[in-house]
């Protein structure tokens, strides 16, 4: 039973969506870098990865502001990425074919080797986690996600 006086506007934190969203993203990302810790790759580091691999195999060359709108991270956190995966020699940061005020950001040799390793870990991770959901449910969750995602 809701209180009259309370400040939330939910009877328990379990019928909030945000609150849930929430504990979930926390329990998920705990598994995720459980599985990168070994790689000395951290969760951010890893989503620029896989991007540059997704960009890779699609023939885009990529700069940091098509990693940053990929990805939704912000710039900072883009940026100190990148420089820690060029100080690791698995991206390289050249200047871009096309405009000459950015750099493409491109995976090295042992880049995509790493890449595409750890998008078989996280899938994997991935797999187990929502694995408690059927086929149904989890189109449905990436329907949702991805209608909440269009407005950022």
């Amino acid at each position: 039973m809701s209180n009259a006086n309370s400040a939330f506007g939910f009877e328990a934190p379990e019928d909030s969506p945000g609150f849930l969203l929430w504990q979930t993203t926390i329990t998920w990302q705990r598994e995720i870098k459980k599985a990168l810790d070994p790689f000395d790759v951290t969760h951010p580091q890893f989503v620029i990865l896989a991007i540059l691999l997704w960009f890779e195999e699609s023939e885009v060359i990529p700069n940091q502001v098509l990693i940053i709108n990929q990805s939704k991270l912000d710039k900072m956190t883009v940026s100190k990425s990148i420089k820690s995966l060029a100080q690791k020699d698995l991206v390289t940061r050249d200047e871009h074919p096309e405009d000459t005020r950015a750099k493409s950001v491109c995976l090295t040799k042992s880049g995509i080797k790493l890449a595409k390793k750890l998008v078989g870990i996280v899938e994997g991770v991935d797999a187990e986690y929502f694995g408690i959901l059927n086929r149904h449910d989890q189109k449905n969750l990436v329907q949702a996600l991805g209608k909440l995602n269009e407005r950022s």
